[in-house]
């Protein structure tokens, strides 16, 4: 299968980009034009069901993310890469380190989701639950997890790009993957270089979190805390967040 993807850059620093929930290989926003293409080559794609790979077929969930960035590594001829995932995207990557340890070079997460279940409170679960069909549902947590801080312009821009990028079953299928699949075991006590970057005003992805799930369960992880920043440091600080996440991809 020929996997549609985007390459940003022409080093010899090789990196996977994973897109969160509601995005795809276009919602890293300003973000993308302040990489070093010198340095790195950062490889992005759509999961199936999202993107420029709405009508590929598939079951939905982290594995087959997994399996598709682990066929586009080998069709691209890399034997070892970086990832960096968004949110969900993060937790697929952390699911590509559990199928393939031997050819992550370091992993970075951004608002990331940890590799245990993420369970959802009842008034959470009605909201997240309902955003497959409901546009209203995508923009109200995208307003909670930014910190209440975003204006309506970029709400509804944002809302827009997700409900048309897409499809219904793909979101509602991601995210039962997402909140329930716990496979920290297989990931804990990675010594992997990792670093996890959050915003100040997530209020979902937040630092108790962190310490709980990924500093826990790896022991060379360290945290960076963006201030100004709720959960999409690409759009809310592009320089500073790509000055920071290229600083640690370098090693």
């Amino acid at each position: 299968m020929t996997i549609s993807h985007r390459l940003i850059g022409t080093g010899g620093n090789r990196v996977v980009v994973l897109h969160d929930w509601f995005g795809t290989t276009l919602g890293w926003g300003p973000f993308l034009d302040y990489l070093d293409g010198d340095t790195f080559t950062y490889a992005t794609l759509d999961y199936r069901g999202y993107g420029e790979r709405a009508d590929v077929p598939g079951d939905y969930t982290l594995a087959e993310i997994a399996q598709d960035v682990l066929a586009l590594a080998d069709r691209l001829g890399w034997e070892r890469f970086s990832l960096v995932g968004h949110s969900m995207g993060a937790k697929a990557a952390q699911r590509v380190l559990a199928e393939a340890p031997h050819r992550i070079r370091r992993l970075a997460g951004i608002a990331p989701v940890p590799a245990s279940a993420y369970p959802l409170d009842a008034d959470a679960h009605a909201l997240f639950h309902g955003a497959a069909e409901r546009p209203a549902n995508r923009r109200a947590i995208l307003d909670l997890v930014t910190g209440r801080r975003a204006n309506a312009g970029w709400l509804d821009r944002m809302t827009a790009q997700s409900v048309a990028q897409s499809r219904p079953e793909a979101v509602e299928a991601y995210l039962t993957d997402w909140t329930t699949q716990d496979f920290a075991a297989k990931i804990a006590g990675s010594r992997l270089p990792v670093r996890v970057f959050i915003g100040e005003h997530d209020l979902a992805l937040t630092e108790p979190v962190m310490q709980a799930t990924w500093l826990s369960h790896y022991p060379d992880a360290s945290l960076e805390v963006l201030a100004n920043s709720g959960h999409y440091p690409m759009y809310e600080l592009p320089v500073a967040f790509a000055t920071a996440l290229e600083d640690f991809l370098r090693g």
